[in-house]
């Protein structure tokens, strides 16, 4: 009661209510801003491993020393292994590719089956226009949205591609140059493989890149990706063949150790700010300590101890901080779970594309809540709040009624 009579302004003691107030919304705030950047952080590593893996091999297995010519028998060795999902042949290689217009960019062709092709779910269920259920006969290829976007193409339109590895002459090598028709086009919702992916039926590849009969590569995906350490001495010996092979995680080790890096310094620079909110319930509590002397000496008059003296200003100060968090993880939980409408609200506001697809690889913005995260954050800033009235209230809990007079 004692504690909550301190809490309510009164005109004697604005200075410390509003120091009460900018406490609160610092932890509210600074609590809110952990949640939500912890989350978008682990939406949007979570979207892009989700994608990335689910488009390209777990493990990717090179020969050595002889041409990969016997790439079925190995793959469906390599197939037989525990772990294993299903395997893919490859052919690829760097093209310029060319649209209807004179719009020309860089592109990746990878020459599969069509069976393998709609294994490859990010790109089979994500088909916006046409069909890939006869790719092996269709002498066509699939391509990325915003690579038809980017050269003006539909379907059934005519797409050209030129490989700088071509055809042997008594002039030298020149380039090869052929057009295949669009069959289908695909989101995966990445936009770095959305604008730059080509999709050719195996056969094809193989005669445009001159690599008849034979495969460059084999990509493997496994049931679970993150037991590919365990996995990938047993693919290797049952290629049955020398082979190399290389996993997902060390492709693309640079990429998430840097996602993990920035995710560890954004905690610890928001963090701060609930640290500076926890230190101004610090100050407040001091000044409520000294606006409080004479109600500290009437209250030891009267038979209080120095422990309940105490207690009503750690409840004091710890209510702010409690209020502030509780305050704080409802707002950060609804703003992640609309997080996506907040995005396209202030783009239609600000009339720019906020968190544009180009630069940040992904179509949507997403929001990973991870329960686990946001205890330790609710924890953290409940703590802090708790540490910081100690002091202040320790030092209101040593007046006696004499000091308290004179501290008045």
């Amino acid at each position: 009661m004692i504690a909550g009579r301190y809490l309510r302004s009164r005109r004697r003691d604005a200075g410390v209510s509003v120091i009460a107030g900018f406490s609160f919304i610092g932890i509210m705030l600074g609590v809110a801003a952990l949640i939500i950047v912890m989350s978008v952080m682990n939406g949007f590593r979570g979207e892009l491993l989700t994608r990335i893996l689910g488009v390209n091999g777990h493990v990717i297995m090179q020969p050595i020393d002889t041409p990969l010519t016997d790439y079925d028998a190995v793959a469906q060795r390599v197939a037989g292994v525990p772990g294993v999902a299903y395997t893919m042949p490859l052919v690829q290689g760097q093209v310029l590719a060319t649209g209807a217009g004179s719009t020309s960019t860089g592109a990746l062709v990878k020459g599969v089956r069509g069976a393998d092709l709609q294994k490859l779910t990010p790109v089979s269920s994500n088909i916006q226009l046409g069909s890939i259920d006869h790719f092996d006969t269709s002498q066509g290829v699939a391509i990325g949205s915003r690579l038809a976007e980017s050269l003006g193409l539909t379907l059934g339109a005519s797409i050209t591609l030129v490989s700088p590895e071509g055809d042997v002459t008594p002039l030298g090598v020149t380039p090869r140059v052929k057009a295949y028709p669009v069959v289908a086009i695909f989101e995966i919702g990445l936009s770095e493989y959305d604008a730059s992916y080509v999709y050719m039926p195996l056969s094809e590849a193989q005669l445009f890149f001159n690599s008849e009969d034979k495969a460059q590569s084999i990509e493997i995906f496994l049931d679970n990706p993150d037991q590919v350490a365990s996995i990938q001495a047993a693919i290797e010996q049952a290629a049955g063949r020398p082979n190399y092979t290389v996993t997902w995680q060390r492709m693309n080790e640079s990429f998430f150790s840097a996602l993990e890096v920035e995710r560890n310094v954004m905690f610890i620079i928001l963090t701060l700010i609930v640290l500076v909110a926890a230190l101004n319930i610090i100050s407040g509590l001091f000044m409520l300590v000294k606006d409080k002397g004479r109600d500290i000496a009437i209250m030891r008059t009267m038979g209080a101890t120095r422990g309940s003296i105490m207690r009503v200003f750690l409840i004091t100060g710890a209510s702010i901080g409690v209020a502030g968090t509780l305050a704080g993880f409802v707002l950060g939980t609804l703003f992640c779970l609309n997080i996506e409408n907040l995005r396209q609200f202030f783009s239609w506001v600000s009339g720019t594309t906020l968190f544009n697809p180009e630069f940040y690889f992904l179509s949507r913005l997403p929001a990973e809540i991870d329960p686990s995260e946001v205890v330790t954050v609710v924890a953290m800033a409940i703590g802090l709040s708790f540490l910081a009235t100690i002091f202040p209230s320790w030092q209101a809990s040593k007046l006696d009624p004499v000091e308290a007079l004179r501290y008045e």
